[in-house]
């Protein structure tokens, strides 16, 4: 729902413990890319291997991916100045991913992300990459992980195909209980639905036959036809009406999501609160911001919402929204005062969680 090069970038945190597999799902979604273009920022520059494409560099190189998805090396110290490159408007990028090392604090990442004051970037999200083969072990040498899984917004169990059904739930139940409010996935081979993260983007200029190949194109038969399967990890809910919102128990509804519902995006109606303006929502784990934009000239009224997550009741998501519809249609002084809430309405994760 969000249109091509929009001025407001996602950026995507992937961290995980080293063996974890998040260099194989970064891989996956730069395969199954739903079109986007992607700004990939590593510190592990060598660990890229994507079909016969080789990367190799040093800190401070920066490599073009095909399909002008670009990959950047940069030390900490340097993000700021390599998301200042990524997010030019001749990049052309939708999406940036950053793959943090094995051995990095992920909490830091996001503070730096929260305080950039680049304009065109917005947090997009703590995706925390978990071997459920491993995890017991990781977990004694490396207790630190409960830290990063509680502020994480997404995790996802890889390798399950490596573990019994009965080691995956215990392993699940471990992760659930540090992990606070993310949402859970199991995977295996870092192969999660791009939906996930990525929202599709059709581009006219990749219609043509004489564009280079992309990763989908290079992606084995067999694989495609997998991949094609990864929808039954999560689910997507989506919700419209032409009724205007009640900003007051909109907020209520938001500030009380359940567990496991990740992403929320769209856009809501507050009809007389505020005739001249819809409200871009971006929701991601305890992120929330909403923005302001004009209608236009001819545009229908109407609040039009993607929810996505795993283990969420689409029914009672769908109640839940339809008793935030208005059933005042005048502007009452309470529904002003709960406009001025919702136009100062930015809540950031708390990443100093134990």
């Amino acid at each position: 729902m969000t249109p091509p090069h929009a001025p407001e970038i996602p950026v995507v945190v992937l961290a995980g413990f080293l063996g974890s597999g998040k260099t194989t799902l970064l891989n996956h979604l730069l395969r199954n890319r739903a079109g986007n273009r992607i700004g990939v920022i590593v510190n592990d520059f060598g660990s890229i291997e994507i079909d016969a494409l080789t990367v190799a560099g040093q800190v401070g190189s920066t490599v073009s991916l095909g399909n002008g998805c670009l990959c950047c090396a940069v030390d900490a110290s340097e993000l700021d100045t390599y998301l200042e490159t990524l997010t030019r408007p001749s990049a052309r990028l939708d999406v940036i991913v950053i793959e943090a090392s094995g051995l990095a604090e992920p909490q830091e990442l996001v503070r730096m992300l929260l305080a950039s004051d680049n304009p065109h970037v917005r947090y997009g999200g703590l995706v925390e990459v978990v071997d459920a083969a491993e995890f017991p072990a990781t977990r004694e040498r490396h207790p630190e992980i409960d830290r990063h899984l509680a502020v994480a917004d997404l995790i996802v169990l890889n390798k399950t195909d490596r573990v019994s059904d009965a080691e995956q739930a215990a392993v699940r139940e471990a992760v659930v209980t540090a992990g606070g409010r993310g949402a859970v996935i199991s995977a295996a081979y870092g192969r999660i639905d791009p939906e996930m993260l990525l929202d599709p983007v059709l581009r006219p200029d990749e219609d043509d036959l004489d564009r280079q190949l992309s990763f989908e194109d290079l992606l084995p038969e067999a694989d495609r036809a997998h991949d094609t399967h990864l929808h039954a990890a999560y689910e997507s809910v989506s919700f419209s009406t032409e009724v205007p919102l009640d900003p007051r128990r909109f907020m209520a509804f938001l500030d009380s999501r359940p567990e496991g519902l990740y992403r929320i995006k769209g856009f809501a109606d507050f009809g007389p609160g505020d005739r001249d303006n819809r409200y871009a929502l971006h929701a991601v784990g305890r992120f929330l911001r909403f923005v302001p934009q004009p209608w236009g000239r001819d545009e229908e009224r109407r609040t039009q919402l993607v929810l996505i997550g795993s283990g969420i009741d689409a029914e009672a998501l769908h109640k839940e929204l339809e008793n935030c519809r208005s059933h005042d249609p005048g502007v009452t002084e309470e529904l002003e005062r709960s406009m001025w809430g919702v136009l100062r309405y930015v809540r950031e994760p708390d990443t100093d969680e134990a």
